[in-house]
């Protein structure tokens, strides 16, 4: 299966790729387009969504239930480069942060819908469900704690028609994930012209440079249908927001000269590349049937920074006894040849004590025996994690209308996701002097298929306004999960941990230290399947009363079967006002990678380092400090609103929310390992047990409450002979942790939970245009907020205060296709409050600060369309 689903990879880009190229060729040597006609002409646009009903394509203002949609101009018109970025900027109930070190979490960040994990949000591409990136957050600052999501970030801006976000809670509707609500990405179905768009920027501190180009076209498919391309590619380089760590400057200052400064980077990692392909493919088959396709390539490579490891005090490789004695490697083994005497670190420098100076002289035989990897790194080290992110879909599928007007969408996707992970300029210190210094970890996938049938069609009855909307329909999904085995190096038991002529261990660790292989027995693949049936039905009771109901039920070949539902309604009271709500019960099924990953991660605990193990609840160690099999997470929601159209052209939205999460998905805290726990582990086969300090596992172990506000408005006039539009999007969220086990869960990962989301965040908009030349200016707000610094429930308690950043842009259109555009992202280079412990682990900033960590952006970027 693996080499088939690479295979399908390859083949999907290879035969994007050649389509684009080709179509390009063509476009470019045509003659230019007609010119298009002019808003006058045709007046405003409405903006329809397709998510959120199963009746007719409803506008915002007539939406049941909250409903934002962003067109593809608001994305272009900022600094930032990536869709999660992107997303948080134009919508202030979705926060994403920077993740500087945090395992996986670096190559696909955890994004936040309404202060929900990540996989809490629903995310479809027209319409159908997008498959989950093979990245499980093992880290995601206690909000995203082993969430398992979709990548967004592998959809390029450029092949965007619009983004849909239904900002209400859909299970029922749409099925598991959709606790916090679903947001639809609309691809172009343009027939004809394109785009080519270059743009670089950098960070106001000289760092992050960025560059992207990124082009559109679309072409006829026969002459009924379209053939739409998207590509995108871009590489960036690494920011730094780091200070020197105490304990490296200490090591400096006592004459060791390999200490680096800083020893540790925090800042956004390396892009090495990042290229994307997009095809979206429509034709009409007559009689009103028509089929379609689209499907997508994605490839990255990230590398960015781990924690340093400190050349007196790192255990299991320079010391186990936080730096009293210097671990020392007898390389003929415990009892055999020649001993290895003791080595005491008396001072701030142990590279310059004698003791030291007797096992690092290699020409004597005590020298040569007698092995500390002081030696190949006298500085410590810092190892480099990241990894290659591969990514592939393809959904197709025909719709239309029978004979006897029943509407049906029938469509099979399958998507594919690999990690492929990396690290190097680090050990594995159980080979002692034999070990490499670069590693590959192993790979983790994700493959998903889905099948759907859904049918639909109206209804007369007496006594209603209009006829009834009825929909149906069965879906069909397969998830499999899959992690194969690192490089042997990466996970091999050395002589120096355990040597089995003499049945000793010498303390060394094992594996490739910061992110250790996975071993062949915790390689494998899992699978599961599941059906789904749903009913929906909407009516206008009235002229000004509609109401909707949904049922769903889906039935999980490893839990069971679940069953939700949802009433909505919105009242028109006025020509200006109407009200709107809904109710519903939802759920988010486990996934198959979150019941039997096994990962080791080096965390904080407190203020040291350790290696944690992450093993499936249902191991018989997990399952000896309360690991039971995971069950779905269970949520009710409602919501009601106000929406308010205004003969002046004024748009205002008022909604609030609340959502209560049961048997919530999280993982542990650290729990220690005692020694019987590791002999246990032993006994399971786990060689490497003995460098574990603690296990955690993923559980359902808490509930919470998520309530807030929304607030939306929009507005237009005329200023100065040109256009103005207002736009203002204000959230206010608040989580409280309802239940708990506190055995497992911490009080800082509770105030993580409820407060490292500012719980205030706020944009306003002016964008301005007038004949050739256009400007934008967004305000951006964001409240206080908690962080239990790196996670680490060790008192490093931080509050930062609010802040507020400007981003600005301003075009100009040198001919009717070139426009040029410059602008900045944070303008006044606006930074957090620094951290008070930044001596603990050098990191300048708060790391989750909402706003980012590395200042102001500024960019140019020029657009030819044809």
């Amino acid at each position: 299966m693996p080499t088939q689903i690479t295979h399908l990879s390859k083949s999907i880009k290879y035969a994007l790729t050649s389509a684009a190229a080709v179509s390009l060729a063509v476009s470019l040597n045509v003659s230019a387009q007609e010119d298009e006609t002019s808003a006058e002409e045709t007046g405003p646009v409405e903006k329809i969504a397709i998510v959120g009903t199963r009746s007719a394509p409803r506008s915002v203002g007539d939406s049941a239930v909250p409903l934002d949609i962003i067109g593809a101009e608001e994305f272009a018109a900022q600094g930032s480069t990536d869709m999660m970025s992107m997303m948080s900027t134009v919508v202030p109930s979705f926060n994403v942060n920077d993740q500087p070190i945090n395992d996986a979490s670096t190559l696909v960040r955890p994004a936040n819908l309404r202060g929900l994990a990540s996989d809490h949000t629903l995310v479809l591409v027209n319409g159908k469900r997008r498959h989950r990136s093979a990245v499980i957050t093992f880290l995601g600052g206690s909000l995203s704690d082993g969430a398992q999501g979709p990548d967004i970030s592998n959809i390029p801006a450029v092949a965007l028609k619009q983004v849909e976000v239904l900002r209400d809670g859909a299970a029922a509707q749409y099925g598991s994930d959709a606790i916090a609500g679903v947001i639809n990405f609309v691809l172009k179905d343009d027939s004809d012209g394109g785009m080519i768009e270059a743009r670089w920027g950098e960070t106001m501190e000289g760092d992050g440079d960025t560059l992207q180009v990124a082009g559109n076209i679309g072409l006829p498919l026969s002459d009924d249908g379209f053939a739409n391309f998207s590509m995108e590619y871009r590489e960036a380089d690494p920011t730094s927001r780091s200070v020197q760590r105490d304990d490296a400057a200490a090591l400096a200052a006592a004459g060791n000269p390999d200490i680096e400064n800083p020893a540790q980077i925090w800042g956004t990692p390396e892009i090495k590349y990042d290229f994307k392909l997009v095809g979206n493919f429509g034709l009409d088959l007559g009689n009103d049937k028509e089929a379609y396709m689209f499907t997508n390539w994605a490839d990255r490579e990230i590398e960015g920074g781990f924690y340093y490891r400190n050349p007196h005090t790192r255990g299991g490789v320079f010391s186990n006894d936080g730096g009293e004695t210097l671990l020392v490697g007898d390389l003929d083994g415990v009892g055999q040849g020649i001993e290895c005497p003791g080595v005491s670190i008396t001072d701030g420098n142990v590279l310059d004590d004698a003791d030291y100076a007797i096992i690092a002289d290699n020409s004597t035989a005590v020298g040569a025996n007698c092995w500390a990897f002081n030696e190949m790194f006298p500085g410590g080290f810092t190892p480099r994690f990241g990894g290659i992110v591969t990514d592939a879909s393809i959904v197709m599928g025909t719709k239309g209308y029978t004979e006897s007007e029943w509407f049906y969408d029938i469509s099979i996707g399958m998507g594919y996701s690999q990690i492929e992970y990396k690290i190097k300029n680090t050990l594995n210190p159980s080979l002692g002097p034999d070990t490499p210094t670069e590693f590959a970890p192993g790979t983790a996938s994700q493959l998903d298929k889905n099948f759907n049938l859904d049918v639909s069609k109206e209804f007369e009855f007496d006594g209603l306004y209009e006829p009834l909307a009825f929909a149906a329909g069965i879906e069909y999904r397969r998830e499999t999960f899959k992690q194969e085995a690192g490089d042997p190096a990466s996970f091999a038991v050395g002589p120096l941990a355990f040597d089995p002529a003499t049945g000793t261990s010498q303390g060394f660790g094992i594996g490739s230290n910061g992110f250790p292989g996975i071993k062949p027995e915790a390689a494998g693949e899992w699978s599961r399947g599941n059906w789904a049936g749903y009913v929906d039905v909407e009516a206008y009771m009235t002229e000004n009363l509609m109401i909707g109901a949904a049922a769903r039920y889906e039935d999980f070949t490893d839990f069971g079967s679940t069953f939700n539902g949802k009433l909505s309604a919105r009242l028109q009271m006025t020509d200006t006002f109407a009200l709107r709500g809904a109710v519903s019960t939802g759920f988010k099924a486990p996934t198959v990678g979150q019941s039997n990953v096994i990962n080791v991660t080096t965390a904080f605990v407190g203020t040291q380092l350790q290696d944690q193990a992450l093993l499936p609840p249902t191991n018989p160690i997990a399952a000896l400090k309360g690991g039971e099999p995971l069950e779905p997470e269970d949520s009710v929601a409602y919501s009601f609103g106000l929406v308010g159209e205004f003969e002046n052209g004024l748009y205002l939205t008022i909604d609030y929310f609340n959502v209560e999460v049961t048997d919530r998905l999280s993982r542990t805290s650290a729990i220690p390992l005692t020694p019987e726990d590791i002999e246990a582990l032993l006994d399971q086969g786990i060689r490497d047990a003995t460098s574990f300090s603690s296990v955690v596992y993923f559980t359902n172990d808490f509930d919470t409450t998520t309530q807030g506000i929304d607030v939306v408005m929009n507005y237009s006039n005329e200023v100065f002979g040109g256009d103005m539009k207002y736009s203002l999007a204000y959230n206010w969220t608040d989580t409280t942790v309802d239940d708990f086990n506190p055995d497992n869960i911490n009080l800082a990962k509770v105030e993580m939970l409820e407060d490292n989301l500012p719980a205030h965040r706020a944009t306003y908009t002016m964008n301005y245009s007038k004949e050739d030349f256009r400007a934008l200016m967004r305000l951006n707000y964001f409240g206080d907020y908690y962080e239990d610094h790196v996670d680490a429930g060790g008192g490093l308690d931080i509050y930062p205060g609010a802040e507020l950043t400007v981003d600005l842009e301003l075009g100009y259109f040198l001919t009717d296709d070139f426009q040029i555009a410059g602008g900045a992202k944070n303008l006044f280079d606006n930074e957090p409050d620094l951290n008070p412990f930044a001596g603990v682990v050098g990191s300048k900033f708060p790391t989750t600060s909402p706003m980012g960590i590395n200042g102001g952006f500024y960019y140019i970027r020029g657009v030819y369309t044809f």
